[in-house]
């Protein structure tokens, strides 16, 4: 009698990707990107899942949206709402910019799929794209907003949306992420040779702000 495999599926790399990967009766199943925390945990929840189901995955459900169609849909909607004067918006770009690093990910897997875990795996592709901390976060809101849309249209469960709220943005000092260089002060020289060929009105203009900006450190150092 034959003997019996009860080893557990592998933990594997998926190369052209990057992520890791699971194979379970007869299907892939990626995890995130490969050696992290996140897809290890992911591994964990397949597998304990697919076990407990006797090594079996679920019923498919073939009539099962996937993802592609609701960002298809809310970059439709995105393209009327964000318009000024009959032209694209920048916000309109940033969120192209966002579901172009989704879609190649989770595109053509099902819209249920997408969780906390996916939308962490979406985060670090940002990272690894070398997005500033804080316009990665930004771009993640933009995700979430997404589905926020989708569900209020009943497109997808609200709980999807719930579950992304969850995911906290990138804190500084904790992430591969860097941040914007601080904006310096303008040099006095420079102010001096702008003023000089400004519109007499807008010099008068700088000059106060210069005023008032002097004020409030002068008044931030008496207090000291």
């Amino acid at each position: 009698m034959p003997r019996l495999n009860q080893s557990l599926p592998r933990y594997r790399k998926h190369k052209a990707s990057g992520q890791a990967v699971v194979h379970l009766s007869g299907q892939d199943f990626y995890l995130g990107p490969h050696g992290t925390k996140t897809s290890r945990l992911e591994y964990d929840r397949r597998v304990s899942e697919w076990l407990q189901r006797g090594r079996a995955l679920p019923d498919a459900r073939q009539s099962e949206l996937l993802l592609t169609p609701i960002l298809v849909a809310f970059v439709k909607h995105a393209n009327h709402y964000y318009q000024k004067n009959g032209n694209e918006t920048r916000e309109f770009g940033l969120i192209k910019e966002a579901l172009a690093v989704v879609r190649p990910l989770y595109g053509k897997r099902p819209v249920s799929e997408f969780g906390p875990l996916a939308l962490q795996t979406v985060q670090q592709k940002m990272v690894d794209k070398g997005w500033t901390r804080k316009h990665i976060n930004k771009q993640i809101g933009r995700i979430i907003r997404m589905f926020k849309w989708a569900a209020s249209n009943e497109l997808v469960s609200a709980d999807i949306y719930h579950a992304l709220q969850t995911v906290p943005g990138l804190k500084q000092g904790r992430t591969e992420a860097p941040d914007n260089k601080p904006v310096e002060p303008v040099a006095e020289a420079d102010i001096e040779a702008a003023l000089a060929v400004l519109n007499p009105i807008v010099a008068d203009m700088v000059r106060f702000q210069r005023l008032t900006a002097r004020g409030g450190v002068l008044a931030a150092s008496l207090q000291h």
